[in-house]
């Protein structure tokens, strides 16, 4: 079993940055791919990008554009997903999600443990 528990969304402004942290605990969570997800209204929950735990490997989606990057923090078991020059459609509910697979999972479906999510809105 593993629990994931996100924070760090907020308001910000168009241009802004946010740096968003998955805190993970559990048996199993070093053997694991982290991945972060979002969710805008009314949209299917997309894929921003994931880690593999034990590598620090890290590969991303369209949403981040390379203006994302993701980092992590071994002693405090912590994933982190940094968000540089938001913009409004940046907008989402942001999840991080726990996968034991081979590769490199991007789909919602490869990922059985998620978190509570954590709000992010840009404001134009």
């Amino acid at each position: 079993q593993v629990t994931l528990v996100e924070s760090g969304g907020g308001l910000v402004q168009a241009g802004g940055s946010l740096r968003l942290a998955c805190v993970g605990s559990g048996r199993t969570f070093s053997r694991n791919i982290i991945g972060w997800f979002r969710q805008a209204p009314g949209k299917e929950r997309e894929f921003v990008g994931g880690s593999k735990w034990s590598t620090g490997i890290t590969y991303y989606g369209d949403p981040a554009q390379g203006r994302f990057g993701i980092s992590r923090d071994n002693v405090k078991n912590t994933v982190y997903l940094q968000m540089n020059s938001l913009k409004p459609e940046d907008t989402a509910v942001y999840y991080c999600a726990a996968a034991n697979v081979i590769g490199t999972p991007r789909d919602v479906s490869e990922y059985a443990y998620w978190g509570q999510g954590t709000q992010v809105t840009v404001s134009s």
